[in-house]
């Protein structure tokens, strides 16, 4: 067995374990005893994981280089590794209709939303691959807000994943989805009727998610919109304008941030976003909040270690359809991989 193989077995090892066994635990703590020690082993596999430090730096260099100093440079690194540990915690914590979680999670901005829902056209939350993103939206779910996402389950196309992984990862997030109205509606290429599952669950008064920052496929690319993004130019596909003005359903913005503490977290609801104008002008203030709110709290944003994605984008030079890191490691991040089966994000 090759040094790199064994080196990713043993990761694979780690990550099973500390998923199936350690994080669960932790779960059932004191909240301040259990995040620190998910901190601890963050920083345990960020001195271990050198290729995926290094790419992180490399890749918050290149985009951040003027707005991060070094020193916090080096605290964002730490921070994302601390983050990433921590969400495993986050899932564990759904039980018993998410309240362990709930207790953790202050809500800012839920009169937006309840006003928003009072119009009768249902409401579509403008969000990104930020922070603890699944469970944020399922606390949401739990609180009252019926949740249906866009989206897909990523280790079920993630490719290099056996089928023992997908069995392990799709029991881990069981608890994701049983905090969800519907099944995920997942944007396969050519699944037109994505945007009218998505308008049943509007039309029925729910709260529609959808992650705006997904880089397009090489199939969607004629439908993807130039936008200012984290200082550049990206390639976005702006789906959650197409849906609003199909069905006149506000759009707000929603990131979930991690407190310093690493425990508590606050889930942050906009006030709706204004559609009007041209598809490209409105689309462009979505991806203005998201881009401010990387900017803002770098640590949370998932693709700084998917440096393919980030060439597609645009926003770091290669060549698109770069060839990536193999597929996500139990305990790692998921990401979207360019040598995966490919689907269609709306668009």
């Amino acid at each position: 067995m090759g040094k790199g193989r064994a080196a990713r077995l043993v990761r694979s090892l780690e990550g099973v374990a500390y998923w199936a066994a350690a994080a669960p635990l932790l779960a059932r703590l004191p909240a301040v005893i259990g995040y620190r020690i998910a901190c601890w082993r963050g920083d345990w596999v960020r001195r271990h994981q050198a290729g995926k430090r290094a790419e992180l730096a490399r890749n918050l260099g290149q985009l951040l280089a003027e707005e991060v100093s070094p020193a916090t440079a080096q605290q964002v690194m730490r921070d994302w590794f601390r983050h990433a540990s921590c969400e495993a915690l986050d899932v564990m914590r759904l039980r018993h209709r998410a309240r362990p979680l709930r207790r953790l999670v202050r809500v800012r901005g839920q009169e937006h939303l309840e006003a928003a829902l009072a119009a009768g056209k249902g409401a579509i939350l403008c969000s990104a691959h930020f922070g603890s993103y699944h469970s944020g939206f399922s606390v949401l779910h739990a609180s009252g807000f019926p949740v249906t996402t866009i989206g897909r389950w990523q280790y079920k196309y993630t490719a290099g994943l056996s089928a023992a992984e997908r069995r392990f990862w799709d029991r881990v997030y069981r608890r994701v989805r049983r905090h969800r109205q519907r099944p995920n509606i997942e944007p396969w290429p050519g699944r037109f009727q994505v945007a009218a599952q998505a308008a049943a669950a509007l039309r029925a008064g729910e709260v529609v998610t959808i992650s705006i920052d997904a880089p397009p496929l090489d199939s969607d690319q004629a439908r993807a919109v130039d936008v200012a993004f984290l200082g550049r130019r990206a390639r976005l596909l702006p789906g959650v304008v197409t849906l609003a003005q199909l069905t006149g359903a506000p759009v707000l913005t929603c990131f979930i941030y991690r407190s310093p503490d690493y425990r508590h977290q606050v889930l942050e609801i906009s006030e709706p976003v204004p559609m009007d104008g041209e598809t490209a002008t409105a689309f462009g203030r979505c991806a203005a909040q998201v881009s401010a709110a990387i900017q803002r709290n770098p640590a949370h944003w998932v693709y700084w270690t998917s440096t393919a994605d980030l060439v597609t984008l645009g926003l770091t030079p290669g060549e698109p359809g770069i060839s990536a890191p193999a597929g996500p490691l139990p305990g790692e991040r998921l990401v979207r991989d360019r040598t995966e089966p490919r689907v269609a994000i709306p668009g």
